[in-house]
């Protein structure tokens, strides 16, 4: 990660801006905050901002993620306030922290919101609640998704597959089951399509000690594909490190259904 001295007057960052900065902090891998990175220089660009002075912003939030300190990266010795109030925010709502987040994007960049999270139209009702609603959730499942991928810079974590068209962000504890958790990042999983199913259906489980088990179902009907990985402990993310109580809660529902 490469962090350049800032040369702009010093002009103190808005709520809005820190909640810019957050998003993107969220959704490009962590070793790709640099100057040089096209993300960065369309943000600075859209916030009026050096670019230097928006990626020592995003590597300043490493200094509040505990997944980053216990590798001994601990970003900037120095922090604003604002940085730890948009991360506590965040933590203790999620859903609406990451949809004002993405809202403001769109203010930012002059695009609807429906622009933005690539939402088809022709999908929604005209206007009202309903199509409020169902704009909330699609924006927010974007948000996840590119939070989750990009902790774990674009690879299963079973398999190490790098085509994001093949990947999901899968929920540990599902969407439907707690609302709590919905767009928590320690929510998440990386996978590959077909393990995501067999993560989904119980047939594979992550044990306490992060390590795959699969269900006698799969060894029974020759999925070797699955069941290869056995034993083996998935690759961890860079950030938002999966939550080990719910995955034991995933694991308990399936071993006792």
């Amino acid at each position: 990660m490469t962090v350049v001295e800032i040369s702009e007057p010093r002009k103190n960052w808005t709520r809005e801006e820190h909640i810019l900065a957050f998003n993107l902090y969220c959704k490009i891998p962590f070793g790709s905050i640099h100057i040089r990175n096209p993300k960065i220089i369309e943000l600075a660009r859209l916030m009026e901002r050096s670019v230097g002075a928006v990626s020592y912003k995003l590597a300043n939030f490493s200094r509040l993620d505990p997944d980053l300190k216990a590798r001994g990266i601990e970003g900037m010795s120095h922090g604003a306030k604002g940085e730890k109030d948009v991360w506590d925010e965040f933590y203790y709502d999620s859903e609406a922290l990451a949809f004002e987040s993405e809202r403001l994007l769109a203010k930012y960049s002059g695009r609807t919101l429906e622009n933005l999270a690539q939402i088809d139209e022709t999908d929604l009702p005209s206007e009202g609640k309903e199509r409020e609603c169902i704009v909330r959730i699609r924006v927010n499942q974007n948000f996840f998704r590119s939070t989750v991928l990009a902790a774990y810079d674009y690879r299963c974590c079973v398999t190490g597959l790098a085509v994001p068209e093949l990947l999901v962000a899968s929920h540990i504890v599902p969407w439907s089951e707690d609302a709590t958790q919905r767009m928590n990042p320690k929510n998440g999983l990386c996978l590959n399509a077909l393990h995501d199913r067999a993560f989904d259906r119980g047939l594979m489980i992550i044990d306490e000690n992060l390590t795959m088990r699969f269900s006698g179902r799969t060894r029974s009907r020759g999925a070797d594909i699955l069941t290869s990985f056995e034993g083996k402990r998935i690759t961890l993310p860079s950030r938002f490190k999966p939550d080990l109580t719910l995955l034991f809660r995933h694991s308990n529902k399936w071993i006792n259904s």
